[in-house]
């Protein structure tokens, strides 16, 4: 029988899967272990992803995760979680450059373009010929992205754009960047494609500058990108996006990548640990030997089960349609604060050596300061959730004058 610290998955939730979706599990799980874990440390240190990676990526059978047709696999929602687990079980620079790819970017063309847009670019993206970015995010609008402010403006059969996008992963050299504008003749968000040409440049205009600087997700680089009088031809906005509610059907297919990545760090941090406990020695015998240490591993295991639980059940509901947005806050809010705990005492464990590289936890430990805060931070997470338990909004000073109000 696997040892559970081979595998923590205590309550064997993994039994209930198919064979098909082990054997893709097993086979994701080979490919971290033996491509990207030998060599990311290196990666992760001086700043640069690891495009040798992606031949063996376009490979695994998983790009375009829940997408049907077009060279997708049409993987389910725990398939598709189960995936991001696994990823973020080895390293979440590489889960986060298959999560833009795949879910944003292509996800954003196959629920928003029309047919012929479709076939156009999501084969070429399935196959990692070329990659994709999701530009939504501005340097005043993180969590608040409805408010965003590039805009777009229609003169012929040419779209005419200006703004600022910030944070946007692999937005300096993806090939097909889905780019969120307000148009300013109607005021509503509509999707455009940028494109490399021929030559492998972008639109006059478009400028991206590589992030410098970050503690965590090292391997995958974010783009600050100004846009300035950047035109692109009217055939490359995505025909069924209308308004905002297109970038909302986007991001409710996609929500819930976070919370599975978390659990895949969590089994990280907690695989690292119960095995350092075993090999470590101090004052005469191995440290797992000792009660505050098996403490500490129970709780892990217990905070990862319960996580393992949460996203089991999220897919479930996610299947059904079921899932609400508060539901996927409170499972987001949950598995990444767990998960951060955990990585925290992993480092604590390893002492000074989880401080190294070489050791791993350092770099799952800092990558999960990132999924803690994308996807909505905590305490935005938390405030999803505290309206939906108390039918009041506190996002904003006006929402809480009003809330204190009603409570007098």
């Amino acid at each position: 029988m696997t040892s559970v610290i081979d595998h923590p998955d205590y309550l064997l939730l993994d039994l209930d899967l198919t064979d098909a979706d082990r054997e893709l599990r097993d086979r994701v799980r080979a490919f971290g272990v033996n491509q990207i874990e030998p060599i990311i440390n290196d990666y992760w240190e001086r700043a640069e992803f690891p495009r040798e990676v992606i031949p063996g990526l376009a490979g695994l059978g998983i790009i375009g995760t829940f997408i049907q047709g077009y060279g997708c696999p049409g993987l389910s929602r725990q398939t598709a979680g189960i995936v991001a687990r696994e990823m973020g079980r080895i390293d979440g620079s590489v889960n986060t450059f298959l999560g833009v790819h795949s879910n944003l970017g292509m996800g954003s063309i196959y629920m928003l373009g029309n047919e012929e847009q479709r076939n156009r670019w999501l084969p070429a993206m399935a196959s990692l010929q070329k990659t994709g970015a999701f530009a939504l995010t501005e340097p005043n609008h993180g969590s608040d992205s409805v408010s965003l402010e590039t805009s777009a403006r229609l003169e012929g059969d040419t779209w005419i754009i200006n703004g600022h996008k910030r944070w946007i992963g692999n937005g300096h050299e993806a090939d097909v960047i889905v780019l969120y504008a307000r148009d300013e003749a109607d005021g509503q968000v509509k999707a455009f494609i940028v494109e490399r040409d021929g030559q492998g440049q972008y639109p006059q205009g478009y400028n991206p500058t590589p992030i410098a600087g970050k503690i965590g997700k090292r391997a995958i680089l974010q783009a600050d990108i100004t846009i300035e009088n950047m035109r692109i031809p009217s055939e490359n906005r995505l025909a069924n996006c209308e308004s905002f509610a297109g970038v909302n059907r986007v991001l409710k297919a996609t929500r819930g990548g976070a919370s599975w990545e978390a659990v895949g760090h969590g089994m990280a941090a907690f695989e690292i640990a119960a095995r350092y406990a075993l090999e470590r020695e101090q004052f005469g015998g191995p440290i797992g030997g000792y009660q505050l240490v098996q403490e500490k591993l129970a709780t892990m295991l217990s905070d990862l089960t319960s996580m393992q639980l949460m996203c089991t059940r999220m897919a479930e509901l996610q299947e059904r349609d079921l899932l609400t947005a508060s539901m996927a806050s409170l499972i987001k809010m949950t598995t990444s604060r767990k998960a951060l705990a955990m990585c925290r005492e992993a480092r604590d464990m390893l002492a000074g050596n989880g401080l190294l590289l070489e050791n791993h936890v350092a770099r799952h430990l800092t990558d999960m300061e990132v999924v803690s805060t994308y996807e909505g931070t905590d305490s935005m997470q938390a405030l999803i959730v505290g309206r939906d338990i108390t039918g009041l909004s506190a996002f904003t000073r006006n929402s809480r004058a009003k809330a204190a109000t009603a409570v007098r």
